[in-house]
C-alpha cells in the first residue's frame, strides 16, 4: 500500500509540474536566458585573465574548462530540442576553444546567444512539443528547464574558484 501511495504522489507531482511548466511562454524563458546570460558575463569579467586556467585540485575543470563546458551543455541541449546544428559542428568547446579569458567570454557568449534565439523563434505548440534526449521523452520546455540547471549547475561551481582568488563572486541576480 505505500509503495501505491508513493506512485500516486510522484504522479501527481509529475502532473502540476509539467503544468506549470506548460505555463511558460517563449518570452518568459528568454528573459530568464537573457539574465543568465548577464549573470554568467559577471562571473567572467570577475576572474582575472591570468586565472582561467586555474584549478582548485589537480582533478577538477579549470575555471576556464568549467564555462567552456557550460557552453557545450547550451549547444548540446538547444541543439536537441531544434534540429540546428550548433556553429561548433560536432566539435567540443571545452576541447577546443583557447582556454583564455577573450577566447572563453566570447564562446560562452556566443552560446548563450544560439540558445536565447533559439527559443525566440519557437511557438507555444513547439514548446509542448516531445523531444527524445538521454533515453527520456520529455517536451522541449522541459528540455530548457534541464538546459537552465545545467548552465546553473556549472556558473555556481566556479563561485568557489572566484572566492579561493580572494575575489567576491556576483551578486546573485534572481530578477
Amino acid at each position: 500500500m505505500k509503495r501505491l501511495s508513493y506512485f500516486f504522489a510522484l504522479l501527481v507531482l509529475t502532473f502540476i509540474s509539467n503544468g506549470v511548466y506548460a505555463q511558460l511562454t517563449s518570452s518568459q524563458i528568454v528573459a530568464e536566458w537573457q539574465r543568465a546570460k548577464a549573470y554568467t558575463k559577471e562571473y567572467l569579467d570577475a576572474m582575472p585573465a591570468a586565472d582561467y586556467g586555474f584549478k582548485p585540485t589537480p582533478e577538477i575543470r579549470s575555471f576556464a574548462e568549467q564555462m567552456l563546458h557550460l557552453t557545450d551543455g547550451n549547444y548540446y541541449f538547444s541543439s536537441s530540442i531544434s534540429g540546428k546544428v550548433s556553429p561548433l559542428g560536432k566539435e567540443s568547446a571545452e576541447k577546443t576553444v583557447a582556454q583564455t579569458k577573450e577566447a572563453t567570454t566570447n564562446a560562452v557568449m556566443a552560446s548563450y546567444d544560439f540558445i536565447i534565439n533559439i527559443i525566440q523563434d519557437m511557438t507555444p505548440a513547439q514548446l509542448q512539443e516531445k523531444v527524445n534526449m538521454q533515453g527520456h521523452d520529455i517536451t522541449k520546455t522541459v528540455a530548457l528547464l534541464k538546459a537552465f540547471e545545467h548552465q546553473t549547475h556549472h556558473r555556481g561551481q566556479t563561485t568557489i574558484y572566484l572566492r579561493l582568488k580572494g575575489i567576491k563572486p556576483p551578486a546573485e541576480k534572481l530578477f
